[in-house]
Formats: structure tokens, sequence, C-alpha cells
């Protein structure tokens, strides 16, 4: 009977936990997911046809500085009940508090950009115009936060996350292709190694490039971890946590949640990945493409059946869900750290009534981002492509407030971060200012790094 009784204790137990999980489920899915946004997915789509396999391992890096990271909002936010934008202002006066605040604005708005030129690829692959995708998307964007309800914001958004999935069974696909190598490559492009790969010179040859440390891996790098990790997530996940009301009772499964939400967006990545080396990368003579729209296209005559034209409707619909998702949140992010700053009302539980200025600056954002868009001739694939290095060369600072916010007895109490929270997270500051002090060596001096380092 003892048995029993304490079988059916854990079941108990274990039936709260979940019900607590599902309860606290939200800000660490959707922030993590919509970080695969539309400039994301371009990025992942061109590395796997630049490099292969060979950047997987990438991944494995990334998932523990995605989590730890982003652990650190959920900390900040349920202890605090403050947004990232005001605990900046409070904790290190106005001078870095206009300074985080303005990063902020100026990266978001340049991805904003990038979620637009997603959207209307995504749209134009099924034949819609550019200017219906920007009036469409824009109208239910604007739609879906004036319910007046977080928790209506927030389910909708769960549902969109699930169709971030269809880059999995694109991949298997793209593994069918004739020229695919097999899945012992996805073994193999686990083990860290810094890959010869191909690109296109600017008459459109196709040209090897070098093996080692060189200037163009570092910015593949620094593009895969500036859209794995950006600055915009910080401010959306603690303002999201607030907004939720999560206090310090919930933080344990607030870590659990990001912590997932840090596996999807990476394995989903890995597919992208996997998707476009399998079919593009191995192809004879391999595929170079600098967007994920042309990825799609090149996908239809590699696959057999009529899987092609099936593979590239998935492709452009998960496209079109990444960036919805991406403009969604980033327009958030600014929206609750601004009203977070000028003392204006900024909750999504708030209605344009009670809080005007929350939902002006959220319809702003959407309208000048996607407009830029629909300027002829404008160089889109490079503004997506440099805005995730933008990103993450922009990092540490945001890292950094937050690592001294956490380690601050006066917000945090008994909260403050470990020691071993404390190497890990100042590690991943050291990371990402390294690679980033590397890639601007690289811009400066070319061939330099090379030189330096025996590439070949």
């Amino acid at each position: 009977m003892y048995f029993i009784s304490k079988s059916i204790h854990q079941l108990d137990r274990f039936r709260r936990q979940v019900m607590i999980f599902f309860a606290v489920l939200g800000p660490g899915i959707i922030v993590m997911v919509a970080d695969n946004d539309a400039g994301g997915i371009s990025t992942y789509a061109v590395t796997g046809s630049k490099y292969g396999m060979n950047l997987l391992w990438i991944f494995i890096i990334l998932i523990p500085m995605a989590y730890y990271v982003q652990e650190m909002t959920v900390r900040l936010g349920a202890v605090t009940k403050r947004g990232h934008a005001e605990a900046i202002f409070d904790g290190f006066g106005p001078f870095w508090g206009w300074f985080s605040l303005a990063d902020l604005a100026v990266v978001n708005w340049l991805t904003l950009i990038t979620e637009y030129i997603g959207m209307i690829a995504a749209g134009q692959m099924f034949g819609i115009p550019p200017v219906v995708t920007f009036v469409g998307v824009t109208l239910i964007l604007f739609g879906v936060v004036l319910s007046g309800k977080y928790w209506t914001f927030e389910k909708l958004t769960l549902f969109f996350c699930l169709f971030n999935l269809v880059y999995i069974p694109a991949a298997f696909w793209a593994m069918r292709t004739p020229a695919a190598p097999g899945w012992g490559a996805v073994g193999h492009g686990l083990i860290p190694n810094l890959p010869a790969g191909f690109d296109l010179d600017q008459v459109g040859n196709l040209v090897h490039l070098p093996s080692g440390i060189s200037g163009a891996l570092l910015f593949i790098l620094l593009a895969n971890i500036g859209t794995t990790i950006a600055p915009w997530m910080i401010f959306f996940q603690q303002s999201a946590v607030v907004d939720k009301g999560l206090d310090i009772h919930d933080i344990k499964m607030g870590k659990l949640e990001t912590f997932v939400g840090s596996v999807i967006t990476c394995v989903v990545a890995a597919f992208i990945i996997i998707t476009t080396a399998a079919a593009l990368h191995h192809h004879n003579p391999p595929i170079i493409i600098d967007d994920a729209a042309k990825t799609a296209e090149a996908l239809v005559p590699l696959l057999p059946h009529g899987q092609g034209e099936l593979a590239r409707k998935l492709f452009a619909i998960g496209l079109f869900d990444a960036g919805f998702l991406g403009a969604l949140c980033i327009s958030l992010s600014s929206s609750w750290a601004v009203g977070e700053v000028f003392g204006w009302a900024h909750s999504l539980n708030k209605s344009v009534k009670d809080a005007p200025w929350f939902y002006v600056l959220y319809l702003l954002m959407l309208v000048t981002a996607g407009a830029v868009v629909l300027i002829p001739n404008a160089p889109l694939v490079i503004i997506t492509m440099f805005v995730q290095v933008v990103a993450v060369t922009l990092l540490p600072s945001a890292l950094i407030f937050l690592i001294l916010l956490l380690n601050d007895e006066q917000f945090m109490g008994e909260h403050v971060s470990t020691r071993s929270q404390n190497v890990i997270n100042w590690t991943i500051v050291i990371f990402v200012s390294f690679m980033s002090t590397l890639f601007a060596v690289s811009t400066l001096f070319p061939g330099f790094l090379e030189k330096l380092f025996g590439g070949a």
C-alpha cells in the first residue's frame, strides 16, 4: 500500500508540474521560435548552400548560448516586474538607458525590414503582389494585438509557431535528391571544423572559398549567431514575462520552457541547413543562393513526382510564417521598451483607448519598415544578411547590462546569479566579442586572417 500511495502522490505531483508548465508556457517558446525569422531562414539557407552540412556543429554551441541568455530575462522579469528598458534606466541611469534604447530601435527597425522581405517574397511565390502582401500583413499584425488581452495574443502566436516545423519534411525530401550525401554527412557536420565552401563572384561565376578562418566564414558564423541570439529577444521576453504576470514561483518552469524553445529553434535551423546542403551544395555543379525564396524555387526541379512543388510551397509557408512571427514580436519589443521608458501604458492587456501610444508606435514600426521593401531596386539581400551581423556586434553591450542587473542585490535580492551562471554568461560575452573583433579585422584588412591562420 505504501508503494501504491507513493506512486499516486508522484503521479499527482507530475500532473501538477505539467499543468504549471502549460500555464507558464508562452514567452520562451514564442521568442525562440520567432527568432527563426525571415532573415534567419535566409541565413540558414545560405549557410547550407555555401558550406553544406559542415557548420551544423555551431548549433551544439548555440542551444546553451540561447538558453543561458534568455533564462536571465525570465529571472529578471519575474523578480523585478520591470521590462528590460525600464530596468536599465533604473539601474544605470538615463545615459545608458537611452543608449540601449537607441540600439534596440535601430536594430529592430532594420530587422523588421527583413521580416517584410521574407513575407513579400513568400507571397510572390503564390502570385500575390507585394503591395497586397504589405497591406494585408500589416492589417493582420495590427489586428492580432488589438484584442486587449495578452492571453489572446499568446495563444494565437503559439498557433503560428507550429508552422515553423514545415522545414523538417522539406529536409527529408531534399535528402532524397540524387546528389544528397546521406544522413552520415549530418553526423560529420556536428563535428567542429572550419570547412572550405563555395560562393559566387561579382559576375556570377562559382568560386571556391578557403578552408580555415577567413572573412567569408566569419561572416556566416556571425550571421548564424546573430539570428539565433539577438538584442530584441532580451527586451521581448522580459516584457512578455511581466505582461503575462509571472513571478518568482514561476521561474523554474519559465526556464524549462525557454530551454525547450532553444532546442526547437536550433533543431529547425539545422533542418533548414540540411535541406539546402543536400539539394544545392552537393548538386553538380553547386547551386548557390542568397535568400530563402531562391531556395524554394531551386528545389522544384530537383525533387521527383511533384514533391518539388510541394516542398516549394512548404518553404514559402514557412518563410511567411517566420516573417510574420518575427514582425509581431520585434514590433512589440520596441513598443514595450519605449512605453516603459516614457511611462506610457504599455500592456497587451490594455485597449487602444487606454494605451494609444503603445499601439501607435507598434503600427508605425510596421508601416515604415514594410514600405522600405516596396522601394524599387532596394538592396534587400544585402540588408538581410548584414542585419544579422549588426545584431550580433551590438549583442555584447545588451548582455553586459543584463548580467550586471542580475548581480545587483538591490534588484534581485536572493535571486542574484550564481557563480556558475556568471562564468557561463561572461564566457558568452567574451566569445561573441572575440568573434565580432575578428570579423572587424577581416573587413578592415581583407586577407589578413587567411595569412595569419594559414587558410587554404
